[in-house]
């Protein structure tokens, strides 16, 4: 049976990851305090350790969230690895030309769900590495709707990953060679603490970016703002000149009405 307490708390999370990053730490707070009120702690400590996504990343999860392009990608990937396990390379060379379609597709209905108009090249490029990562790395497809910065497929994962095995040779009477033991004793303490380093200054870079990404909207809004604004003080302008010289021409008028007046009276 479904849980309602964790059906509400993906809405929530749903809700908050579809918000624009400007808006997205007001409507966390929003959130977890209608979780808290609720009094469901896990979801309000789930949804306020929420990181705030960078455009980009907003930009993906939004399609994923309003539309069908987790499913798209899915069946994009699962057709993709299929190909590469039959190594048929005309299937592959098809699937390929017809991934660059989708991402570019999935592109250009992300800007216009997310009223970016024109994106810069820098947007542009971080939507569609993440957009192809989702299509090689299960993870990031996983993680769609709840992206937090954009992505990059590193060549890890399981997609295009075929193992040949000699026919003649049984893998299990194979020596490991010793990069292969190490790999099963698990890494060393102190790569585990390298990893764990890499993973806070990761998680410290994409809130940077995420504030860079926000602030560039901001100023994105102020540019707009001020072009109307700019605007209508031109129209103001030229409304003050045009009523100035009506204002002008109707004391002309009036004073040759008041000579024509005493010119008629004189002739009497």
């Amino acid at each position: 049976m479904d849980d309602p307490a964790t059906d509400a708390a993906s809405g929530a999370l749903d809700a908050l990851y579809a918000a624009r990053p400007q808006d997205f730490t007001a409507r966390r707070t929003e959130l977890a305090a209608a979780a808290k009120k609720a009094g469901d702690g896990d979801a309000a400590k789930q949804i306020g350790a929420s990181r705030r996504p960078t455009v980009a990343a907003w930009v993906v999860n939004l399609l994923a969230l309003k539309g069908t392009a987790r499913t798209q990608l899915a069946d994009l990937r699962s057709r993709l690895r299929e190909a590469h396990a039959a190594m048929d390379g005309d299937a592959i060379r098809a699937l390929t030309t017809e991934q660059r379609r989708l991402v570019e597709e999935l592109s250009r209905a992300g800007f216009v769900a997310a009223g970016i108009s024109d994106p810069s090249a820098a947007l542009r490029d971080d939507v569609v590495s993440t957009l192809q990562a989702a299509v090689a790395d299960p993870e990031v497809l996983t993680r769609l709707g709840r992206l937090t910065k954009a992505e990059q497929w590193s060549g890890f994962g399981d997609f295009g990953v075929v193992t040949a095995v000699s026919a003649k040779r049984s893998p299990a009477s194979a020596p490991a060679p010793p990069a292969e033991k190490r790999a099963r004793r698990g890494p060393s303490p102190a790569l585990r603490d390298a990893l764990a380093r890499q993973a806070d200054a990761d998680a410290a870079l994409a809130e940077l970016q995420s504030d860079l990404s926000v602030a560039r909207l901001r100023v994105e809004d102020a540019r707009r703002r001020l072009a109307t604004a700019e605007e209508a003080r031109r129209t103001a302008e030229e409304a003050r000149r045009a009523a100035e010289d009506a204002y002008a021409a109707g004391k002309q008028a009036s004073r040759d009405a008041a000579e024509a007046v005493t010119a008629a009276r004189a002739a009497r």
